[in-house]
């Protein structure tokens, strides 16, 4: 074990060094230039530097690979070239050996796995950064599905998460204070640490269970307590298809599945004060008759009451197009810096305009909003660019960095999945009305 840990901090300790010449190197080289070859020049670098910040976490398993996945999916917190090249390490690693596997369920069930299982498929059928999935069947003839992590994963969590953190500082990406990066990176932590327990994980499965029993068409799996441990966690077998499939449904079906989604994000919030942040098309799978299956419960996010309730003020601001209201909402977010530099209303109006779109509601799209069409990801790009000189005002809030990875993350899944849907009754439901 130690010899792995040492060969782990190595490379990771090769590829700081290396790209902190690399960082070196570039500003020297460009003392003198003008300022766009000095922004060109850095754009190259981070480009270099993303791709070897992927390489390097992507021939390690565990920890390393799962900081990888989570970095990609805070893209604001990265330049975009970084974001872009650790996003690829959200692609299945390949499986661990079924021998590594078999030992590691039978010394956390403290038992031979052919005593456990009637039948253990070997192949597992989703591999993940942490961890596998295989299919089971139980003495009883239950069909399950387990989860199986893989080892020394949570004993590399914390010395990996501080390598990565350097290596990015010396590449200079890491462009806020040093408070907010603690704030982040304990965010990033918290939630890798909260995967790693899959007891943590079950509890939370029946949490949500529970709390979505009465929801039709939303399908959350049972735990089975007597195969569950820290590292491996035995669930019932809800198949379902992919989202891929499901895009080829008819859009009446694709209405059922969308209204699912959203009920299933903003129930949580707005229901439970917990969400389930990983909305990965990976965790759900979907059936004809419009059902939703959710897997996936580690990465959960607890909100306090006042939180849950500035997110609704913001959002009925939002819906109002209330700039000056909306402004304070975000400086309580910790979003707008609070400074003396002016922002003016059209910013707010302009970003308002491109984000509301496809929740239909007036004035800025009414009806139904295709998906499978939608621009708003490329009209959010343009005017970036065209904003670029306020941003300065604005910085990652911890506060509100899951809720934005879940919120990008369900729109995503509605473009995937190509619905046209008026989506504006729902946000009715949870927004304008003040549902206790």
């Amino acid at each position: 074990m130690a010899k792995s840990s040492g060969k782990r901090f190595m490379k990771l300790a090769g590829m700081t060094a290396s790209i902190a010449g690399k960082a070196a190197k570039n500003s020297l080289k460009h003392l003198s230039s003008d300022e766009e070859k000095r922004l060109q020049a850095r754009s190259e670098m981070m480009q270099d530097v993303g791709v070897q910040i992927a390489e390097t976490l992507g021939e390690m398993k565990g920890a390393v690979m799962k900081v990888g996945q989570i970095a990609s999916q805070y893209k604001d917190v990265f330049p975009p070239e970084v974001a872009a090249a650790l996003e690829k390490l959200q692609k299945d690693a390949p499986p661990m050996p079924y021998s590594q596997i078999k030992t590691q369920v039978e010394r956390e069930l403290k038992a031979p796995i052919e005593e456990l299982f009637t039948a253990f498929e070997e192949t597992p059928f989703a591999a993940a950064s942490i961890g596998q999935v295989h299919k089971a069947t139980l003495p009883s003839g239950q069909k399950v599905v387990v989860k199986v992590q893989y080892p020394d994963v949570d004993e590399n969590c914390d010395s990996d998460l501080k390598q990565v953190r350097m290596a990015l500082k010396i590449a200079g990406v890491l462009n806020m204070s040093r408070e907010l990066q603690d704030k982040l990176f304990n965010e990033i932590r918290q939630s890798l640490q909260d995967e790693l327990d899959y007891i943590k994980e079950a509890n939370n499965l029946r949490v949500f269970g529970s709390f979505h029993a009465n929801d039709e068409g939303l399908i959350i799996p049972k735990v089975i307590g007597s195969h569950t441990s820290k590292r491996v966690l035995t669930l019932t077998e809800e198949m379902g298809e992919t989202l891929t499939v499901a895009a080829t449904w008819d859009n009446e079906v694709k209405q059922k599945i969308a209204e699912r989604l959203f009920h299933f994000t903003a129930g949580q919030l707005f229901g439970l004060y917990r969400m389930h942040c990983d909305p990965h098309p990976g965790n759900f799978a979907f059936r004809t008759d419009g059902s939703v299956v959710a897997y996936d419960f580690g990465g959960i996010r607890s909100y306090s009451d006042s939180e849950v309730q500035l997110f609704r003020r913001f959002a009925q601001h939002a819906l109002k197009s209330d700039v000056t209201a909306l402004e304070q909402d975000l400086i309580a977010l910790d979003i707008r810096r609070e400074d003396d530099k002016q922002v003016p209303g059209e910013f707010y109006e302009k970003w308002l305009e491109i984000g509301l779109k496809p929740l239909s509601v007036s004035p800025y799209h009414e009806g139904d909003f295709d998906f499978a069409s939608s621009q708003v990801h490329h009209e959010a790009i343009a005017q970036m660019r065209t904003s670029l000189k306020y941003f300065g005002q604005f910085q990652p809030s911890a506060t509100t960095m899951m809720l934005d990875r879940t919120v990008s993350g369900q729109y995503w899944n509605l473009v995937n999945l190509g619905v046209e849907i008026d989506l504006s009754p729902l946000v009715d439901e949870y927004i304008t009305v003040s549902k206790h």
